[in-house]
């Protein structure tokens, strides 16, 4: 299975001026809010919690955007003033005459987003979804007279609709290469209406969307290694023969084989924005790694990933603007369990598993090591003391985590080279310790943070010795 592969998914498819001081005041109450953050609220359910209560749980959350399939305007006006911004949908049916008629563009906006404007951020509109993949010609023809005529509409009407964004999303199945990732380009098929809709996207500053899966390359290939490198766990890594880059994740695999792919057409400076991933708590016995653990461990360590700032090998330094899929689970929806299953939260507002994503414990990463199932109802909660190798983990396992460690942004393994502090005794175990408390410490000191496939334990007895010395203690 390559780095980039992936099945193709198919998802479901006038309020007043707030005052200054309120403002400022909703300002300082999302402060933990981050910018990369963002979740996908699909509505095929009959059992979905109230506009109210669900603007309710966002703002709880250090989540900071929504995307809605359609226009929900009970949700939208209920975000009104929460700092939360919205990306809005337009429906596949509504382009053809979208394109066909400026003045049915028009009627869209005035009826979609101009009520809800200033009072609510709406960031971005996507103009369909996977229309390049639907096999529908005339509908991928209508897609950017759509997108154009929506954005003309939205500057004719000034004040709170000329900043939007106008895109469309897309599934990998866009990508006619994927693996290695320095070959990354876009299908034939799509190319010539994508290579104008790329010309659009730069011209305007809208980003390209897209839907990268690791959950679905490792339905393709359900080895241990494959779920290693798809749940950000430690895992000996994948050379690109082309650049020589090694990834240690699926995530940031797939993105940069996008951004090969922007490169090789001409339009490398637009921007990516991930607009739907996730992993299920469920599925059918014919649907492995699809549980509760493996879910928390891929969105808690992705959500520190993002939060580390590192970006990927080809884009570095910068989070990607990252939409989890999904908000709430999808009673309603066909196809297998796991369809159903993707919802941070259930609709009872419990939450499927911790990601760490409550605004009490977003100032926490949870980190790279992570992998371990936790209570649905139980909140993050920072360690003391060091993490350091498990009595019985075998030195394959330990040299594994030691590569993994020394390789994550904020870890330092200086002290474990050949002269350092910590270089003696020159074993892998006690290697593999140093660097695990490393990443622990740098990852948040949460429990997960120290877990490292069980190789790895937490101690309160310090473990440092002579010269050397491990980071950690009392917190």
């Amino acid at each position: 299975m390559g780095m980039g592969a992936e099945a193709r998914r198919k998802p479901a498819a006038a309020a007043a001026l707030l005052p200054i001081w309120l403002i400022c005041l909703v300002c300082a109450s999302r402060a933990a809010a981050e910018p990369y953050i963002g979740v996908n609220y699909g509505e095929v359910a009959d059992n979905l919690p109230s506009p109210d209560e669900t603007a309710k749980l966002l703002k709880s959350t250090s989540i900071s955007k929504v995307r809605l399939y359609g226009v929900d305007a009970g949700l939208i006006r209920a975000l009104a003033g929460s700092g939360i911004s919205v990306v809005v949908g337009v429906a596949n049916g509504d382009i053809p005459s979208l394109a066909a008629d400026p003045a049915a563009a028009s009627r869209w906006l005035a009826a979609n987003v101009l009520p809800f404007v200033p009072a609510t951020t709406i960031s971005a509109v996507a103009v369909g979804n996977e229309v390049l993949e639907s096999g529908d010609a005339t509908l991928a023809a209508a897609l950017l007279p759509a997108m154009q005529n929506l954005r003309a509409a939205a500057l004719a009407a000034g004040d709170g609709a000329a900043g939007i964004r106008f895109s469309t999303v897309n599934t990998m199945g866009v990508m006619a290469q994927s693996d290695p990732p320095s070959t990354g380009a876009f299908h034939p098929d799509v190319a010539p209406q994508l290579q104008q809709i790329l010309a659009f996207l730069s011209r305007t500053g809208a980003p390209f969307m897209i839907n990268p899966y690791p959950w679905f390359a490792y339905q393709s290939d359900p080895r241990p290694e494959t779920l290693a490198f798809c749940l950000f766990q430690p895992n000996a890594g994948r050379v690109d023969g082309g650049s020589k880059i090694r990834y240690t994740n699926m995530f940031d695999a797939q993105l940069d084989a996008v951004k090969s792919a922007l490169v090789r057409a001409g339009y490398g400076s637009v921007d990516i924005v991930v607009a739907e991933t996730g992993w299920p708590t469920k599925g059918d016995a014919g649907e492995p790694g699809a549980t509760a653990e493996n879910a928390r461990a891929y969105v808690s360590n992705l959500v520190a990933h993002l939060r580390s700032g590192a970006g990927t090998p080809l884009m570095p330094g910068k989070s990607v603007e990252t939409y989890l899929f999904a908000l709430y689970d999808e009673d309603l929806k066909p196809g297998p369990t796991s369809e159903r299953s993707f919802g941070l939260y259930h609709t009872d507002l419990t939450m499927a598993y911790d990601a760490g994503l409550t605004s009490s414990s977003s100032a926490g990463a949870a980190g790279g090591g992570g992998g371990g199932g936790g209570s649905a109802a139980a909140q993050p909660k920072q360690g003391g003391g060091w993490c350091v190798a498990r009595d019985g983990a075998s030195d394959a396992d330990l040299q594994a985590d030691l590569d993994y460690a020394c390789s994550q942004l904020g870890v330092d393994c200086g002290a474990i080279q050949p002269g350092g502090a910590c270089f003696e005794p020159n074993t892998v175990r006690a290697h593999a310790a140093y660097a695990m408390n490393q990443l622990y410490q740098a990852a948040g000191r949460h429990p997960w943070n120290c877990d490292f496939r069980a190789s790895a334990t937490l101690t309160s007895e310090n473990p440092s010795y002579g010269a050397c010395v491990y980071t950690g203690g009392a917190q």
